[in-house]
C-alpha cells in the first residue's frame, strides 16, 4: 500500500502509535505486521466510545508471544484498543474458505501500519462465501430466538441482543453485496441502505438498533417487540435469499 493509504485518521493515531511501540519492543522479529481494521477507519468511529481493532501477523504463536501481548493489554485498553487478533500468514491463507466474510471485510477496510499488507492480495471463492453467509444468517435466527427467550422479558437484555445482531449483520451484508459484484460501502448505515435495495428487504429496524449502541435510550417494550419482529423477518428473508442464490 502507498504511504498515503497507510495514514490513520487523527482520532486513532496516538492509540495505535502506543500499541506499535509496545509490540515492536516486546515481540521483536516475531512481529511481521500490524494492521488496523474496521470502524476506526470509517465514519462510524466515535472517539472515546468506539473500540480500535487490530490484526497482528506473527511468525509463531509461541506462549511467550501471547504473554508479551497480554502484559500491556490493561494499560492499552484505556486507549480504546481491543485485544488484537493474532494470525500467521499461513493461517490467513488456509482460512480463506471458512472465514471469507471476515477476511473480505478486513480487505475492504484496513490500514497496514507496519510490515507487509496481509489482506490486499487475498482471493476468495464465491461458493465458500455464500455457504458461510447462509450458515451465519441461519445461526443468527437461532441466536435471536434463544436470546429473546433467555431475556425473559428483560428489556435491557432484549435490547442488547438486537444491538449485537445489527452489528453482526453488517459484514454479512457486505459479503452478500460482494457475491452480487456490487460495490460495498464501508460505513454501517450505507451498507444497510444498499443491501436493502439489492435484496428487497427492510432493514430500518436494524439501523435503529445499531444506533442504540451509542444512545442512552430505553425503548419501550412495544418498540422492542416490533424491532425484534422486523429484524427477525429481515434475517429470515436474507437467509432464504442466499440459500436460493445461484452463482
Amino acid at each position: 500500500m502507498t504511504k498515503e493509504k497507510n495514514v490513520l485518521p487523527v482520532p486513532v493515531q496516538e492509540s495505535v502509535r502506543l500499541l506499535t511501540e509496545h509490540l515492536r519492543t516486546l515481540l521483536a522479529d516475531n512481529l511481521q505486521s500490524i494492521t488496523v481494521v474496521g470502524s476506526a477507519l470509517t465514519e462510524d468511529f466515535k472517539p472515546g466510545a468506539s473500540d480500535i481493532n487490530t490484526v497482528l501477523v506473527l511468525g509463531t504463536y509461541e506462549t511467550a508471544a501471547l504473554n508479551a501481548i497480554a502484559s500491556p493489554a490493561k494499560r492499552l485498553r484505556k486507549h480504546k484498543l481491543s485485544p488484537p487478533l493474532l494470525m500467521t500468514a499461513a493461517y490467513i491463507e488456509r482460512s480463506r474458505d471458512v472465514f471469507g466474510v471476515e477476511l473480505l471485510d478486513f480487505q475492504l477496510t484496513h490500514r497496514t501500519i507496519l510490515g507487509d499488507d496481509p489482506f490486499a492480495a487475498l482471493t476468495f471463492e464465491k461458493k465458500d462465501v455464500r455457504l458461510q453467509c447462509e450458515r451465519e444468517l441461519k445461526a443468527t435466527l437461532i441466536r435471536l430466538r434463544q436470546g429473546y427467550i433467555a431475556a425473559a422479558g428483560n428489556n435491557t437484555l432484549i435490547r442488547d441482543v438486537l444491538i449485537a445482531t445489527a452489528k453482526g449483520l453488517a459484514p454479512l451484508l457486505r459479503a452478500l453485496l460482494w457475491l452480487k459484484d456490487v460495490d460495498r460501502p464501508q460505513g454501517m448505515e450505507p451498507t444497510f441502505t444498499k443491501a436493502a435495495g439489492q435484496f428487497n428487504v427492510h432493514l430500518e429496524a436494524a439501523v435503529a438498533a445499531e444506533r442504540w449502541r451509542y444512545e442512552k435510550v430505553r425503548p419501550p417494550e412495544t418498540a422492542l417487540e416490533t424491532t425484534f419482529e422486523s429484524i427477525y423477518a429481515a434475517v429470515d428473508h436474507l437467509a432464504t435469499a442466499v440459500d436460493a442464490m445461484e452463482l
